[in-house]
């Protein structure tokens, strides 16, 4: 079983698959990481990505 990670905005219906193919503790690793949610994200992309788009966070999902 493998999973991916997605991008997904608070404000808007878009979503981006960033990642695939991972193993269940490759994306939970991924997404423990403060850079992934722009509730706590402090790097420059990630304050850009914030302030253009709005709030987001990444989240992992089984592949089918």
């Amino acid at each position: 079983m493998t999973y991916k990670i997605v991008r997904m905005f608070f404000t808007s219906d878009k979503k981006y698959t960033l990642h695939t193919g991972l193993t269940l503790e490759q994306a939970q690793a991924y997404c423990k990481d403060p850079e992934t949610s722009s509730t706590t994200a402090t790097s420059q992309e990630g304050v850009r990505r914030t302030h253009v788009a709005g709030p987001w966070f990444d989240a992992y999902y089984r592949e089918d």
